[in-house]
């Protein structure tokens, strides 16, 4: 241990701002400045100081430390002088390591250093010391000159004093110093070191942060490296902070989440959404909280509107096309900050909202509340310049074609099917987020407009501006930028006063000249923070502080990649909307929403178009004839469009011949959008005088997520008025087992046809088609239900679940018209044999598929037609 001086009778308590320090008997004190109008004291190569003025001692309970020169050779923040502070042995709650790894590279340059060094100047009279080690690739001396250089430039929030502004930036660098950490015998070296100060201080360890400033490809490796050689002794804690992207998509999610568990417990990791630590973004829930009174009644899907998330940027994506062309305006804005917020927003309000644990279950909750996204949920677009500068940037050939959005808006609307009954909130309540680069302004915000079913018979001029009840009236967390250009929370007046805490916000007063939305700012109660906090600095600040709610949690994240997966795999070839960008975008990015779905307000002009982009256009050359039947092809959007109005087509026409309609659907994942199409847009389908039946089942429960009739359920049944009595499941599920013979399901199923259905002859059987040619579940190499009387029949599938019930392929052929759908590039190759071969059913069975005396016509997307 170093000598201690300590001051014991001080007749006067003048706080020093400093920390006195001394490398040996013959260094002099430097850094030490007194407070109160003192006089600068004289740098002495002593150890005991008095008052400049009358002798004494002049810091009541005041440390000096003689460090040794074979010690750290940075001071250890013991203590901070500013007002009077116990005694180290009294208030010391051990001691802080933080490794910066990354230390030299953007991110950390712009924002973490400096998040670190504000976390030293709220946190130095805590009662905590702190070292803080930065650590890159790059060698020693070249990385300590570059690491040097950024935090030189730490700046002083502007209401910090100048004076203990300086003395907190010197003693910053003093308890910085750099580190290669490249190999295991480099993190061994940094453990020894951190163990070997703390024993030479008599400090005790509260714990060490790792913060990965490095791209997720390092993770594992320096995990691996944390774990073996650089963990806190029992008793202190580790907190690994992790910087997106985590995974491209779900499965490379599973991967990476997998790696770090078998290295980290959940509770030691925190993976950082930055926007979380935007005040405005941050503020939702506690805003949620203390205004319960006003919101418990109208935060419902018969009060609200809709809801806007919003992040617009004016500056494209020159300088980081390699990273754009990986992940796009979806993966790098929507599935993260945009989601994060999209939870605070619909997430039932925890009890306490203090409690992580809460918060984070409540969160996993509202994402079982998301109702899967469509490629009809979506638009995109790419700003012009984009395909040049991936051309320049990443040395691609001039005839590239990039798929990357640069716009993105999604409407998602929320499930009325939660965990609790009571949680029906925001059932038919569109969500709106969108976000994109090269757009007309900087902004930032999320809207919730409310409905307003007033109707106000005074003229506009002679209402009260503030409280018309005919003003719109919404609540906006204003994140930053825009017309505001300030973290911000904004309520109409004409909805109420809200509750906001006086220490950290304050209300805003004047600029009644700006206009938000269309109205002026006088027609809102604006808040704005006390103290404006960058994002990093609070997020850094809740790393200090355990605040995991402000964290992505492993389960939090999968259900996130698990929500926008199908939705990114589904437009992985949709065509984008060029745009010019900047003002000049006008209203080609305009949007409307239309029955669930998004579509561009405006058609896109013929001189933005890429030429070299396929369009359906280019494929009207192609024969009209599949099989020697009828063929319909087109993209897969407007095929299921126009599928589904010649179902509507078929439905009217028959039920106004015979009065009824019998349409037979098959299951799987092709017919999913044609269900939410029929459901969406077809609102004079004659549901009333439709009979649905099964043209195939899994041998699993009705109710459960694999079987075809929940999901004929989840996407149509249950959003169209078909009569009870007019649905027909096939009976898998009988005498509590399932699809056993002795039950005869397949007989009860034929009878029950045969009652209702005239000549056993469908109006409209639906097929799909499997990459090995399978249709129903009727399988290759297998005879049952290909021919023969009996009309339903039990077959075994070769994936699971391998026990299925069918109609036959006789039953099928005797039906009036049978149309059969075949989705996507997967399906390419077994379109390609099935346009080669003939009659073999036995091979292939929808090559049998023939109505005997009604009509075949197949739907085939260009994807499945062309590859």
């Amino acid at each position: 241990m170093p000598h201690q001086h300590r001051s014991t009778a001080c007749k006067e308590n003048i706080p020093l701002q400093g920390i006195v320090y001394k490398e040996s008997a013959d260094t002099e004190i430097s850094s030490l400045k007194p407070a109160g109008g003192c006089e600068r004291w004289e740098s002495s190569p002593v150890t005991e100081i008095r008052h400049p003025k009358n002798g004494t001692k002049p810091c009541q309970c005041s440390w000096v430390y003689l460090l040794s020169s074979k010690m750290l050779r940075r001071v250890l923040c013991a203590v901070l002088f500013v007002g009077t502070l116990p005694s180290l042995a009294k208030g010391s709650q051990g001691h802080i390591s933080v490794v910066l790894l990354g230390a030299t590279g953007d991110l950390a340059k712009k924002y973490l250093w400096q998040g670190l060094f504000q976390l030293y100047m709220d946190q130095v009279s805590s009662g905590h010391s702190f070292t803080f080690h930065g650590a890159a690739l790059t060698a020693l001396e070249p990385g300590q000159r570059l690491m040097f250089d950024v935090l030189k430039k730490l700046a002083c929030p502007p209401d910090e004093a100048p004076n203990r502004c300086a003395v907190l930036k010197d003693q910053f660098l003093k308890l910085s110093q750099y580190h290669q950490l490249k190999t295991a015998e480099n993190y061994t070296a940094l453990n020894r070191e951190i163990e070997t100060l703390l024993r030479q201080e008599g400090l005790k360890e509260a714990g060490r942060i790792f913060y990965f400033s490095v791209p997720p490809f390092a993770y594992t490796e320096i995990a691996r490296h944390i774990n073996s050689s650089c963990r806190p002794p029992p008793g202190a804690w580790l907190r690994v902070v992790l910087e997106k992207p985590f995974g491209h998509d779900l499965e490379s999610a599973q991967q990476l989440a997998a790696e770090l568990t078998s290295f980290f417990r959940e509770e030691e990791m925190y993976r950082v959404d930055h926007y979380l630590g935007k005040q405005a973004v941050a503020h939702i829930l506690p805003f949620r909280d203390q205004n319960r009174q006003f919101l418990d009644p109208i935060w419902n899907q018969h009060h609200v509107e809709r809801v806007e998330i919003v992040l617009k940027e004016t500056v494209d994506a020159r300088g980081r096309t390699s990273f754009y062309e990986q992940y796009g305006v979806i993966r790098d804005v929507l599935q993260n900050h945009l989601t994060e917020a999209l939870m605070f927003l619909t997430m039932e309000l925890p009890a306490n909202v203090s409690r992580a644990e809460e918060v984070l279950q409540c969160k996993l909750q509202a994402f079982q509340s998301l109702r899967r996204l469509e490629k009809s949920s979506a638009v995109l677009g790419q700003y012009q310049a984009y395909a040049s500068q991936v051309q320049d940037e990443l040395q691609k050939a001039q005839d590239y074609i990039s798929t990357t959005p640069t716009f993105a808006a999604e409407i998602t609307v929320l499930s009325g099917v939660l965990v609790h009954s009571d949680n029906l909130r925001w059932e038919g309540v569109p969500f709106l987020l969108t976000s994109g680069k090269a757009l007309d302004e900087r902004v930032g915000y999320v809207r919730v407009l409310f409905k307003n079913r007033a109707y106000c018979t005074q003229s506009e001029t002679l209402r009260d501006a503030g409280h018309s009840q005919c003003k719109a009236k919404q609540i906006i967390f204003y994140i930053g930028h825009g017309t505001l250009n300030t973290p911000a929370v904004l309520v109409s007046r004409n909805l109420f006063r809200p509750v906001m805490p006086e220490g950290s916000w304050r209300e805003a007063v004047g600029q009644s000249d700006l206009h938000i939305f269309g109205q002026p700012l006088s027609d809102y109660y604006v808040y704005r923070p006390v103290k404006e906090r960058d994002a990093y600095s609070v997020l850094i600040s809740n790393i200090y502080h355990g605040r995991k709610d402000f964290f992505i949690t492993t389960e939090n994240l999968l259900a996130s990649w698990a929500f926008w997966t199908p939705l990114l795999d589904s437009i992985s070839y949709q065509p984008l909307r060029l745009y010019p960008g900047g003002v000049e975008n006008q209203h080609l990015l305009d949007f409307e929403m239309v029955s669930g779905e998004v579509a561009f307000t405006v058609a896109e002009p013929v001189e933005l178009l890429n030429p070299n982009r396929l369009m359906p256009s280019d494929y009207r050359t192609i024969q009209s004839k599949f099989r020697q039947s009828p063929l319909v092809s087109a993209w897969s959007e407007d095929l299921i469009s126009q599928l589904a109005s010649d179902i509507e087509k078929t439905a009217r026409r028959t039920v106004a011949h015979s009065g009824q309609f019998h349409l037979a659907l098959s299951g799987g994942s092709s017919p999913v959008v044609l269900f939410q199409r029929l459901a969406r847009h077809h609102y004079t389908f004659p549901w009333k005088h439709t009979h649905i039946w099964l043209v195939d089942e899994r041998c699993v429960p009705l109710t459960d997520t694999e079987s075809n009739f929940f999901s004929l359920h989840n996407h149509l049944l249950q959003n169209v008025r078909v009569p009870y009595f007019n649905v027909h499941p096939m009976p898998v599920h009988l005498n509590q087992r399932l699809c056993v013979e002795e039950d005869r399901g397949t007989e009860l199923y034929a009878k029950e046809i045969v009652a209702l259905v005239a000549n056993a002859s469908f109006d409209l059987v639906l097929l799909g088609v499997g990459s090995d040619g399978h249709t129903a579940s009727l399988f290759p190499r297998s005879d049952n239900g290909l021919e023969g009387a009996q009309a339903v029949v039990l077959t075994e599938s070769p994936v699971k679940p391998h026990q299925r019930m069918s109609l036959s392929l006789p039953l099928i052929n005797k039906a009036r018209q049978v149309f059969v759908l075949v989705l996507g590039k997967g399906k390419h190759d077994i379109t390609t044999l099935l346009s080669r071969v003939g009659h073999e059913p036995r091979k292939w069975p929808v090559s049998g598929v023939s109505p005997s005396s009604g009509q075949l016509v197949w739907y085939v997307d260009y994807e499945a037609l062309l590859g």
